[in-house]
């Protein structure tokens, strides 16, 4: 992800996936609403009852006027009349609660399944898309499928209603049923063409939020950024583009919608016109009666029922259709494995359990790795061992493939040539799960999840003792800090809480808070005051007389006091030794010494001997600094 507003823009207006092609679009759809068939089927059936019902009530209604004008009782008649009423009413309701139960659970199932698939998904196909757009795709894209859930019911029932109509229409009149199906055609025609076109303009306008949310996210997330660039107005006319072209596929898709509506009630209402002229000029010659003319103008407006559901759930499915594909695109992100080769065991021993792994905790052999297919590899034939207990150091200049190396280890990438070893067995016989429970990592930015400061702490091992969190909190010299707090442990942990020096201990704590097997430290110190950086110093020692620290480092007086420094550049190992040795066979390590001025000559002196300064950087005696 990127974190200030031009990259953030960039990034944004280079990813545009292209919806996947699929043979049948309506497919998509029909597999959100397909673990739910026994309640669209009751839905179909109640709502066919209701149908029949509305069918019965113009027939029930001519035999109230030929009994009125025969002079017979009209009690009979008249309260079948009321019973198709009142009935129909009822199972309408039924229909109308159970469909919308329906819709609100296909919504819930297409989040969460979304929401799920994030989590699962490799690393990589999440930082390819902004942040903003993957909470469009499980917020606002769901949501489209609340209409189009009962869509599919809906074209039936209107279907069944509008076939039945015109069936019983030509009971009555046969002449006057050719008008009517005229105009049914016409509009037919009028709205097969039409239709399409709102599916697609629903679409652009969900890619246009999509677009529009990673954007602003981008941008909200970078806010000091922006505002210390004077760059407010520029920001907020941009992403105002984004929601302007959201707009007008959103009124484009509108008018096309209601330009169908309208074809549909026009056409059915000069329908009517004309059934009620040439009806007239019938039932004047004696060719019909009056009670059939009526029955028949009945049907007429009752036709405008069918025509306008089939019309607003045909226009609900090209909306879920075009939903239904850009979650598919979700759906199809590849997911980290959940399982091992059959045979394997079902987790890491904690001792050593391979004969190459004496006291190697973690290996390297001949790894090359890429970020995507054909791009330049990140890291090229990677030998490494990361012995069992120890501090091992990874410096090297931007881009040198150091925080490859812990991608690999995490396996958030996978190799393209070569091997991880852990405790001596290759990774691909554990799951993510079981080799990240022997690691710990801590992000270069630190990040806190939503909630209070136990919360944080927990978030790795949630059945952790209070005991053990103010044990995690002294090990980073936290806990007088958060024993302050009114709250303590319940502290809310939000952007004004703690400082980012403290939030980077808070992080360390979670990591530490039951020894790792590894500690993976992502240049923890590289944006942290000197009080700070001395704590995790200390914390780091002590990890490293108890198992494997790996730290990533820019600023080296944080790893001059390493077991282990493996120098990188270019996507290689350079050398690997120890400070001194370093210093004194690698050119470039000289060269990362002396621009940060730490000592050339001699054993670095502990951290605690020196004093830290505002910027992190320990001070060490003038006559031990590189001379000019």
């Amino acid at each position: 992800m990127f974190h200030n507003g031009v990259t953030e823009t960039a990034a944004v207006e280079s990813v545009d996936p292209q919806p996947i092609a699929h043979p049948g679009r309506t497919s998509l759809l029909l597999g959100y609403l397909r673990p739910h068939w026994p309640t669209m089927l009751l839905g179909l059936l109640l709502g066919l009852v209701a149908n029949a019902a509305g069918l019965a009530t113009p027939l029930v209604t001519k035999w109230v006027l030929d009994t009125l004008g025969a002079g017979d009782s009209l009690s009979r008649p008249v309260t079948v009349l009321l019973a198709l009423v009142v009935v129909g009413a009822a199972i309408s309701l039924w229909q109308w609660v159970l469909m919308g139960s329906l819709a609100e659970r296909v919504v819930l199932d297409a989040r969460s399944s979304v929401i799920r698939r994030y989590f699962a998904a490799r690393i990589d196909q999440l930082t390819r898309r902004p942040g903003g757009e993957l909470v469009t795709r499980a917020t606002s894209d769901p949501a489209l499928l609340h209409e189009a859930s009962g869509s599919l019911v809906g074209l039936i029932n209107g279907a069944v209603a509008l076939v039945g109509t015109l069936v019983l229409m030509g009971t009555l009149d046969v002449v006057l049923l050719g008008t009517t199906l005229v105009a049914v055609v016409v509009v037919a025609v009028l709205m097969g063409l039409l239709l399409p076109s709102i599916g697609r303009a629903q679409e652009a306008a969900q890619e246009s939020v999509g677009r529009l949310g990673g954007l602003l996210e981008g941008s909200l997330r970078a806010i000091r950024t922006v505002k210390a660039s004077r760059a407010e107005q520029r920001q907020a006319h941009l992403i105002t583009r984004h929601a302007e072209e959201s707009a007008r596929h959103g009124i484009n898709a509108a008018r096309r919608a209601a330009t169908v509506w309208t074809i549909s009630w026009t056409g059915i209402q000069l329908a009517v016109i004309v059934i009620l002229g040439f009806g007239a000029v019938r039932a004047e010659r004696g060719l019909i009666e009056v009670s059939t003319l009526i029955a028949f103008l009945l049907y007429a407006f009752q036709l405008m029922g069918p025509i306008s559901e089939l019309t607003q759930h045909m226009t609900a499915m090209q909306a879920g259709i075009a939903a239904a594909g850009r979650l598919r695109e979700i759906e199809a992100m590849s997911v980290e494995p959940d399982s091992r080769p059959a045979g394997q065991p079902a987790s890491v021993s904690v001792g050593p359990v391979g004969p190459e792994s004496r006291d190697v905790v973690l290996s390297f052999q001949g790894v090359t790795a890429r970020y995507a297919p054909g791009a330049a590899p990140a890291v090229r034939g990677i030998d490494l061992e990361i012995p069992r207990r120890g501090h091992t150091a990874i410096v090297g200049p931007s881009g040198a493939g150091k925080t490859t190396l812990f991608s690999l280890l995490l396996r958030f990438l996978e190799p393209e040539q070569g091997r991880l070893l852990l405790f001596g067995r290759p990774y691909p016989e554990h799951t993510p799960a079981e080799i990240r429970g022997r690691l710990a990592y801590v992000e270069q930015e630190a990040p806190v999840v939503p909630g209070t400061i136990g919360d944080n702490l927990r978030f790795t091992h949630p059945e952790a003792s209070d005991e053990e969190l103010w044990a995690a909190l002294r090990a980073v010299d936290l806990s007088d800090k958060v024993s302050s707090l009114d709250l303590g442990l319940e502290t809310p942990l939000g952007a004004t809480t703690v400082s980012g020096g403290e939030r980077q201990r808070i992080a360390l704590a979670r990591a530490v808070l039951r020894t790792p097997d590894v500690l993976l430290l992502d240049e923890a110190t590289s944006q942290v005051d000197g009080l700070t950086e001395a704590a995790v110093g200390r914390c780091v020692r002590q990890r490293a007389t108890e198992g494997a620290v790996v730290t990533i480092a820019h600023r080296l007086s944080t790893v001059l006091d390493a077991d282990q420094i493996v120098v990188m550049e270019g996507g290689r190992i350079r050398a690997v030794g120890d400070h001194a040795t370093l210093l004194g066979t690698d050119e470039l390590y000289r060269d990362l010494v002396a621009s940060l001025r730490i000592g050339t000559s001699g054993t670095p002196a502990a951290p605690e001997a020196g004093t830290a300064t505002g910027s992190g950087t320990l001070l060490v005696p003038l006559e031990r600094l590189p001379q000019e």
